[in-house]
């Protein structure tokens, strides 16, 4: 298992070579959940991070060198000595983070909540390896760090209130009392503090209203870093709270942080989620992008009044497309890719490659080989105790993953494998196959949701000696539309459909978004055998 952590490092993705265009941009620039991003500027580089929660490896992180096209180069947390998770669900674990840079270090804080508090990491190279945890004294959630003629300052939000302290940045040891600067406008929840100056400011640009509909971006400013701080007579500098924008697709805009590019023009990345059906949204918060003023009278504006698009017609930097990772994912040339992700903590021995000759499923084996993703059987995913599981983001509203599944090595009655559309442990739509008592097979589809667990539907398979089928999930962004085949034939039967909705964080809970994920569970010893896992959108 050490070995595919290891590799999560290596990243797939190749940038293409296009002509650079300087103008216009769809938002979300990194789409699915990807909340909480924090960025820095390292020469014409830019670097960016998101929260990650439950899951493991944590901490994404992504490159740039236009801000709007963004390759995720590795996860900053990828051993389990950095990242100790526990049973966390979707409302514990790691919470936002904050990357700077500063002589040559990067440094990335946040907060493991449930499992730890406060806490740092650096390395010299934002591709790893970062050094282990470094633990903090000043505890609340979002901290962040500001260098300063050899300081090192630490913000964050004990009691409701942003609060400063300074640190030392090797040790982490707290060299100072700490200081409570501002309580944000009297919105609830006042976090996400960051600190920056300009033309003789320090200004505190924190997020309010929680993240949710009322998300929202304030600022005030002081010319001492201790304060006191002035909030900016125009708050909240982004909000989508407004008359113009209440029946937008982008709500909850929050959570954001400035950077300044090489030529001069400052840009915001923020989270915010976009909604279906309604005043829900599945996809969680993802990771956009806007264009900031600052007038004569220092207050920095959001691009002209606050509010964004998803289409956004605005100079930008030279744009460098990079190509998205979409399509067949086959094993284990494809275990290298950083955007694999497992529910908390995995067993050692969970997930594995194995070469089987070809033929050995149904008796005639070959010399050749053919490799598998081997997945042990776990714990239910409701029951949330380190389940057998590997999933990616689900990016678009619109698409088709298939894979095939699942070769039971077992004869575990009640034994499943199959595609989980994951939201939180009590909030998954799974279309699986399960061993009946005579031997026999099913594939099935299941809806829990909360206190509601019931098979929607559910259809015996004929006898196959290799028992090979193809399951099948498709979405158009209010429905998830589920199918399965059989060994050999190209026709696809329906076996039920179940809304989006359900699994919106309104109805299901939860800090994150939907992950599609491969899973195995038994009650008995049993693996599952995965051939590939296909991820195509639809646009």
């Amino acid at each position: 298992m050490r070995k595919l952590f290891l590799s999560l490092m290596a990243c797939v993705t190749v940038g293409i070579a296009t002509a650079q265009t300087n103008t216009g941009y769809r938002n979300p620039v990194i789409p699915g959940y990807h909340p909480d991003p924090s960025v820095c500027r390292v020469g014409d580089d830019f670097y960016l991070v998101n929260s990650s929660f439950q899951y493991f490896p944590g901490v994404p992180i992504f490159h740039s060198r236009d801000l709007i096209h963004w390759e995720q180069i590795g996860n900053v947390l990828d051993r389990q000595s950095q990242v100790p998770l526990g049973r966390s669900t979707s409302w514990q674990g790691i919470y936002a983070p904050t990357i700077r840079y500063h002589d040559g270090i990067y440094y990335m804080i946040t907060t493991n909540v449930g499992n730890g508090g406060n806490f740092m990491v650096m390395a010299t190279d934002p591709r790893g390896p970062w050094s282990e945890p470094i633990w903090l004294k000043q505890q609340g959630i979002d901290p962040s760090l500001y260098f300063e003629n050899g300081k090192c300052y630490m913000v964050s939000n004990p009691d409701d209130t942003i609060w400063l302290c300074e640190i030392n940045p090797v040790t982490g040891e707290q060299l100072t009392e700490s200081k409570a600067l501002w309580r944000g406008t009297g919105g609830r929840y006042p976090e996400g503090p960051h600190i920056y100056k300009k033309d003789g400011f320090y200004y505190l640009l924190i997020s309010e209203g929680g993240t949710e509909y009322g998300h929202s971006i304030t600022i005030a400013r002081s010319k001492d870093i201790y304060g006191p701080y002035t909030a900016n007579p125009d708050n909240p500098i982004l909000c989508h709270q407004r008359r113009i924008t209440q029946s937008h697709q982008i709500q909850g805009t929050g959570h954001a942080d400035l950077v300044q590019a090489s030529d001069g023009s400052w840009w915001m990345v923020f989270l915010a989620f976009r909604t279906y059906g309604g005043n829900y949204h599945h996809m969680g918060r993802e990771t956009f992008l806007a264009p900031v003023e600052w007038p004569k009278d220092g207050w920095p504006v959001v691009n002209g009044n606050g509010t964004v698009d998803t289409l956004m017609q605005v100079a930008t930097l030279p744009q460098q497309p990079v190509q998205r990772r979409t399509g067949r994912l086959v094993f284990p040339k494809d275990m290298e890719d950083p955007g694999w992700l497992y529910i908390q903590n995995p067993e050692p021995d969970m997930a594995e490659v194995v070469a089987l000759p070809v033929g050995a499923k149904s008796g005639r084996a070959s010399s050749a080989a053919e490799s598998f993703l081997r997945l042990k059987a776990g714990t239910s995913l409701t029951e949330n105790d380190h389940p057998s599981f590997i999933g990616r983001r689900q990016e678009n509203a619109a698409f088709t993953l298939e894979t095939m599944v699942p070769i039971f090595e077992t004869k575990a009655v009640g034994a499943e494998a199959g595609i989980s559309v994951y939201q939180i442990n009590d909030g998954h739509y799974d279309l699986f196959v399960r061993v009946n008592a005579d031997m026999s097979r099913s594939v099935a589809l299941r809806c829990r949701l909360k206190s509601i667990d019931y098979i929607v539907a559910e259809q015996k398979l004929p006898f196959e000696p290799s028992g090979e089928t193809r399951l099948r999930v498709r979405s158009d962004g209010t429905m998830y539309y589920f199918d399965y085949a059989q060994k050999g034939s190209a026709e696809w039967h329906d076996i039920g459909a179940l809304d989006c909705i359900l699994l919106s964080s309104e109805v299901a809970g939860g800090f994150t978004g939907v992950v599609l994920g491969l899973y195995a569970s038994s009650q008995q010893p049993a693996n599952a055998l995965f051939k590939y896992y296909d991820y195509q959108e639809n646009f």
